[in-house]
C-alpha cells in the first residue's frame, strides 16, 4: 500500500476519536498522492461505504480543497450503474473528506500488475461499459480527464466502475478552465496531448484518448509509450508514432487495432468525436464485425463540445462495407490479369519479329 503506513493509522486512529457525524470509520482501503480511503459504515442506514479524506497537509492549500469537493459535486451529478456513486462530501473538523459507494472488487490495473493480457473481447465488453459510463458523464457536460486502469474497477459481479473524478471539471466552469490554463492534469501513461499542452479547450475527446490507451495497455501488456522520465513520455504522446497494437499482439484483429489508433490520433480532430460513435464501433467488432465509423471521414464543423450525440456520420453497414473492399479486390485482379495479357502479347509480337527476320 502506498504512503507512511503509520501516518494512516494515526489519521485512522483520529477519525475513530473525533468521527465524521452519521459515519463510523471502519478500516484503511488505500492510499494516494491526494487522499486516503477508509472503509466505513453510514450509520443511518446500515451500509457500508467508501470514505475518501484529503491529505492533512494538502487540506492546507486551498486549491486542493476546491478541487476535492469539485470531485463530490461532479459525482453527485451523475447517475449511472457503471459510474461510482457519490453519497456525501463535507468537512468534519480538520478533516475534508467524500463519502461513496463501497465497490467490492478489484482494479483493472491490479490484474496489469500481475502480468495479464485481456483477451480482445473480454478488454472490449470492459470498454465498452466504461464508453457508456464516460457517455452518461459527457451528457451532462462532465470530462473525467483521468481515465485509467487504476480507475476502472470490476465487481465481484463483473460489473465495470468508473472511479475518481478528482481530475473531473465540467466544461461550462470558465474560473476552473482559465485557473487550470497551460497546466498538465492527467496521468502520464494515458494522457491525451491536449492536456499535456494544457489547452483550454480540452473535451470529451481527451477522454477517448486515455480510454483507447487504456485498451492499448489491457489487450497488449504494455502501455503506448515507455520511459523511465515522465517529461519524455509525455513528449513520446505529442510526437512519436503508435506501434500498432496487432503489431505486438498479433492474436488481435485489425478491427480492433484501428479502432485504437483511432482513438489515439495525436490531433482530437482525427479521433472518434463522440463517445456515442465510438460505442457503436465497439458493438460492431464484438459482433465480428468491422469498425464502420473508424472508415468514415468525420465531419469536425459537425462537432458540438462533448459531442451529446447529435452528430452523425453517413450510415454504412457491414454489408456495404464488404462490397465495397470486394469490388476494390476484383478491381486489382482485373488490372493484374490485364498486365499479364498487355506482357503476353510483346512477348509473342517480339517472337514473330524475330521470326519474320530469319
Amino acid at each position: 500500500m502506498p504512503g507512511n503506513p503509520e501516518t494512516q493509522k494515526e489519521i485512522l486512529k483520529r477519525l475513530r476519536e473525533r468521527g465524521i457525524p452519521g459515519y463510523k470509520i471502519e478500516g484503511i482501503l488505500g492510499s494516494g498522492a491526494m487522499a486516503t480511503v477508509f472503509r466505513g459504515r453510514q450509520t443511518s442506514l446500515n451500509r457500508i461505504v467508501a470514505i475518501k479524506v484529503l491529505r492533512s497537509r494538502l487540506a492546507k492549500n486551498e486549491n486542493y480543497v476546491r478541487r476535492f469537493h469539485r470531485e463530490g459535486r461532479s459525482a453527485a451529478k451523475l447517475n449511472h450503474h457503471n459510474i461510482v456513486s457519490a453519497i456525501d462530501v463535507g468537512q468534519a473538523g480538520e478533516y475534508h473528506y467524500f463519502v461513496m459507494e463501497y465497490v467490492e472488487g478489484d482494479t483493472i490495473d491490479a490484474a496489469l500488475k500481475q502480468g495479464k493480457v485481456f483477451k480482445e473481447k473480454e478488454a472490449l465488453n470492459i470498454i465498452i461499459q466504461v464508453a457508456r459510463a464516460l457517455k452518461h458523464a459527457h451528457e451532462q457536460w462532465i470530462i473525467h480527464r483521468d481515465v485509467k486502469p487504476k480507475n476502472i474497477m470490476i465487481t465481484n459481479e463483473g460489473v465495470v466502475k468508473l472511479a475518481d473524478l478528482g481530475l473531473a471539471r465540467d466544461v461550462t466552469d470558465i474560473a476552473a478552465i482559465e485557473a487550470e490554463k497551460g497546466q498538465a492534469w492527467g496521468t502520464p501513461y494515458y494522457i491525451a496531448p491536449e492536456q499535456i499542452r494544457g489547452k483550454m479547450n480540452v473535451d470529451g475527446r481527451a477522454d477517448i484518448y486515455s480510454l483507447g490507451a487504456t485498451l492499448y495497455h489491457m489487450v497488449t501488456g504494455r502501455v503506448p509509450f515507455y520511459h523511465e522520465d515522465q517529461r519524455n513520455i509525455m513528449n513520446m504522446h505529442l510526437h512519436t508514432s503508435l506501434t500498432p497494437p496487432d503489431h505486438i499482439n498479433k492474436k488481435l484483429s485489425i478491427g480492433i487495432s484501428e479502432m485504437i489508433e483511432i482513438m489515439m490520433k495525436k490531433n482530437p480532430e482525427d479521433r472518434y468525436q463522440n463517445i456515442k460513435i465510438l460505442i457503436e464501433d465497439i458493438e460492431s467488432i464484438l459482433k465480428g464485425d468491422p469498425p464502420i465509423r473508424a472508415h468514415q471521414s468525420i465531419d469536425v464543423g459537425s462537432f458540438s463540445p462533448l459531442a451529446s450525440g447529435n452528430f452523425v456520420p453517413p450510415e454504412m453497414s457491414a454489408l456495404e462495407y464488404e462490397i465495397i473492399i470486394r469490388r476494390q479486390r476484383i478491381a486489382l485482379i482485373v488490372c493484374v490479369i490485364s498486365l499479364v495479357l498487355v506482357i503476353l502479347i510483346l512477348i509473342i509480337f517480339l517472337m514473330l519479329l524475330v521470326t519474320v527476320r530469319k
